[in-house]
């Protein structure tokens, strides 16, 4: 089995921060989400992927490299527009070659892996296998319809104004060979773009067996800086203190907390759940719960709470922040309006004055 996960999107809902990095090497728990999924493919065994790239294509050819690392073998697929999933595929035809293969949205987090789910689509080996999650409102989302009796899926519909089911398709999908003709056979949808949908209707259509395999653990689409922050707060409850870096006899640790090699802890209480990055100083400052710190990021004499905070920023005497997002090398530091708390959603190279 081969893998093609999608990293081609422009992170329109991501913005500042997607125009200046892709929206899949945004940090959950300081790593890139697109790393989470490559992690949930190769725990299948799954080692031969290719990533669909688009305009920044190189920096994320820089992040992850050939795969050795991450002990898979990356082949880069590149896209000139995001003309749909299923166009995703047609490109990929040579790298697929007749190996079934999973396909997976380069945003999309499923902490709890999909293990069970590959092991039935290699038992059962129907034409196509797509992964739903019960959803309040699919009107945003592909929905499949099933079989009364069983998860054979009768019917996909692409964000339908009436939905027939809950059932949402998560991004998750597991193919075999069939799909190339599917995909050949269809045309672009009214919104210009070859969707997968619309292809594994074409097998549904046809005859194909098409199953639907319900997923039941934690999803998230990290299109979103709240979805982004929700995420980070979930994986980090699973946290285990882990210390390579200096705390000094003042400071506190309360809770888990995991700080990286040549990170220094100075005169500061750090409650967890907390990760802090390789490099990165906190002085005088509390710090947590529920917060991710990048590498080498300086914060000084400030309070952040719930917050995910990326390589090379400084936060200086801030004394209230929460719920934000700061980018990479962005500066805050006072100004001399007064105001107790604050909120930011910060992009890459920014620099902001608040109320000290």
């Amino acid at each position: 089995m081969k893998a093609l996960v999608l990293s081609g999107g422009s992170g329109t809902r991501l913005r500042p921060f997607s125009y200046s990095m892709p929206k899949q090497l945004i940090p959950v728990v300081n790593k890139p989400v697109l790393e989470h999924v490559l992690d949930n493919i190769t725990a299948l065994g799954v080692t031969d992927i290719g990533i669909i790239v688009g305009e920044r294509a190189d920096e994320i050819r820089d992040a992850l490299g050939d795969g050795a690392q991450l002990g898979a073998r990356l082949t880069y697929i590149h896209q000139d527009a995001p003309l749909g999933l299923a166009h995703c595929v047609r490109l990929a035809r040579t790298f697929l070659g007749d190996d079934d293969f999973i396909m997976y949205l380069g945003d999309n987090m499923l902490p709890g892996g999909i293990k069970d789910i590959a092991a039935r689509f290699t038992a059962e080996r129907p034409a196509a296998q797509v992964v739903v999650h019960q959803v309040p409102d699919p009107r945003a989302f592909g929905v499949a319809e099933l079989a009364a009796d069983d998860d054979t899926v009768v019917r996909l519909v692409e964000k339908p104004e009436h939905p027939g089911s809950d059932l949402a398709l998560i991004g998750v999908y597991l193919f075999t060979p069939a799909i190339h003709e599917a995909v050949a056979a269809i045309e672009p949808s009214p919104r210009g773009e070859l969707e997968i949908t619309d292809a594994i209707q074409w097998l549904v259509t046809h005859g194909a067996e098409v199953k639907a395999a319900r997923y039941t653990g934690y999803w998230k689409d990290t299109g979103r800086a709240q979805d982004v922050l929700e995420c980070n707060r979930r994986l980090l409850a699973e946290l285990t203190t882990h210390i390579a870096g200096d705390v000094d006899a003042t400071s506190e640790l309360i809770g888990p907390v995991v700080i990286g090699t040549g990170a220094r802890i100075v005169r500061s209480r750090i409650t967890g759940p907390v990760v802090i990055g390789a490099g990165t100083l906190i002085e005088d400052s509390h710090i947590g719960p529920d917060t991710s710190i990048g590498d080498n990021c300086v914060l000084r004499a400030s309070r952040l709470v719930d917050s995910i905070v990326m390589n090379g920023a400084s936060i200086v005497q801030i004394p209230g922040l929460t719920g934000s997002l700061i980018g990479r090398a962005a500066t805050i530091g006072p100004s001399d309006h007064d105001q107790a708390h604050h909120r930011l959603v910060v992009g890459d190279h920014t620099h902001v004055e608040v109320a000290a």
